[in-house]
């Protein structure tokens, strides 16, 4: 079994290098940075289901239904609502503003300090983000395929940055938009296919196991208990702002989406992703009460994040556990590679200004931009390797977490400057966003014996709210100006 998913893997790595090489032959800067703008939209918001599910969702949302229920699916109502905002609030004013670097709005808006301090949490967030995203995948192969061969875990997390460094040095965004296509293909068929082994290990029909899903008590949609983390409004304006901020306050999704042509095209990959995107969660969501009831029929202890796993692999037929595996290395590619590049773009765009050094030649771009990217993928290395040695159940749930901390002040420094006309004192920026995710951690440590209240999603919502206050407090007087 560990040879067959071994030689699987081969082929499908094998398969995502031929798409580079066709992808990247003649590529330059532009390529890399925007695709010269040319992506189709519909292969944009294709591709992007993958990326934005990754492998922490493959493994997490199904395990999280003993726990949160189908209550999620409120919070994916408040995505879509979030993607609504980012088509025809924040696009548009990306492309008027023709940018590379989305952080490049914070700099025209407020100044130098505002735009590197938007950029850093960014890098910030997606390095912590992407890397947990990748953490749970590795694991899982690891687990399952590498320590067949007794490889430590640290040199199979080498080998995949490895991976994904060969396949995104050269063409970056316009590889990424191709790759994803494949690997968003491969992770559906496995959950849908998961989906119907499960049903016919249980001897229903896909339709009874529906039938039978949808009707027991994991499907539990509203809490209306207010102190409770899974309150219905919580869950709605929660994944509005979530969305709004590890999506559209996100380089790397909306680097995606700025290779389109146009804003009309964007806008039109944006909304038909976000219809796709609602119902793909509630199949994972479905798929894990099936492993659930399956889980409870045959005594299966694991649950949260093992339980997918432990079922397709030790449980199903072989085929199940193929699946399985293609599926969760369809789940990681996405996560890290569009991560690397994106990285690399703001890292390159927002503080070496390398998209406009004219007396950089082509070759020396090239070069700097290389080592960027090799860096940022090292720093993937040490991170994963850190998450291995402090391991959680529900790994989604610290993702969010993370997000609620570091996305608050990019959400409050967008909205001050879409919201208000003021002019603020930009050296004093950094310091109100520091302020606020510290005061906001604190605040989710203690709110429970302070206030009797916990925070879910809605902390993201309160962080961004206090940079709000703060930046109004930096906003420049008539004298100032």
């Amino acid at each position: 079994m560990n040879k067959v998913i071994f030689f699987v893997f081969i082929i499908y790595t094998l398969l995502l290098f031929l798409i580079t090489y066709f992808t990247s032959r003649k590529a330059n800067s532009q390529s890399f940075f925007s695709g010269n703008k040319r992506s189709p939209w519909f292969v944009v918001a294709y591709g992007m289901i993958g990326a934005s599910l990754s492998g922490v969702t493959f493994m997490s949302v199904p395990g999280w239904v003993d726990q949160r229920y189908f209550t999620y699916m409120l919070t994916v109502f408040g995505f879509f609502l979030g993607y609504m905002v980012i088509a025809f609030v924040l696009m548009p004013t990306y492309y008027r503003l023709n940018l590379t670097s989305i952080y490049q709005y914070l700099g025209a808006r407020f100044g130098n300090y505002s735009h590197k301090t938007g950029s850093f949490f960014f890098l910030l967030s997606r390095t912590l983000g992407a890397s947990l995203r990748m953490f749970i995948v590795i694991f899982v192969l690891q687990e399952f395929v590498f320590s067949y061969w007794n490889i430590p875990f640290e040199i199979t997390v080498a080998l995949f940055l490895l991976l994904i460094l060969l396949f995104t040095f050269k063409g970056g965004i316009k590889t990424i938009i191709w790759t994803d296509t494949l690997q968003t293909t491969c992770m559906l068929i496995a959950l849908v296919m998961s989906f119907i082994m499960i049903g016919k290990a249980m001897n229903l029909s896909t339709f009874e196991l529906f039938t039978k899903a949808i009707n027991s008590d994991y499907t539990k949609l509203i809490v209306t208990d207010s102190s409770s983390r899974l309150c219905w409004w919580k869950q709605i304006i929660g994944g509005m702002f979530i969305c709004i901020s590890m999506t559209g306050l996100d380089q790397e999704m909306m680097q995606k989406n700025l290779s389109c042509k146009n804003i009309s095209s964007a806008q039109k990959n944006m909304t038909t992703f976000a219809i796709i995107l609602f119902v793909v969660n509630f199949l994972f969501l479905l798929l894990g009460v099936a492993l659930y009831l399956y889980a409870n029929k045959m005594g299966i202890q694991a649950k949260g994040d093992e339980l997918f796993s432990t079922v397709a692999i030790n449980f199903l037929p072989p085929i199940a556990g193929i699946i399985f595996i293609v599926g969760l290395i369809s789940a990681l590619f996405p996560s890290a590679d569009g991560a690397l590049t994106s990285l690399t773009t703001a890292f390159s765009i927002d503080f070496l200004n390398l998209e406009k050094r004219e007396d950089y030649s082509e070759k020396k771009k090239t070069k700097l931009r290389h080592i960027i990217h090799f860096l940022f993928a090292t720093i993937f290395v040490l991170v994963i390797i850190f998450y291995y040695h402090n391991q959680n159940e529900h790994l989604i749930d610290i993702l969010y977490q993370v997000a609620s901390i570091t996305y608050g002040p990019l959400l409050g420094l967008f909205a001050f400057g879409l919201i208000t006309k003021y002019k603020v004192k930009d050296k004093f920026v950094p310091i109100v966003c520091i302020i606020s995710p510290i005061i906001c951690f604190v605040l989710n440590l203690n709110s429970k014996a302070w206030f009797n209240y916990s925070f879910d999603f809605e902390l993201l919502l309160l962080n961004g709210l206090i940079t709000f206050f703060g930046l109004m407090l930096l906003r420049k007087s008539a004298t100032d100006l």
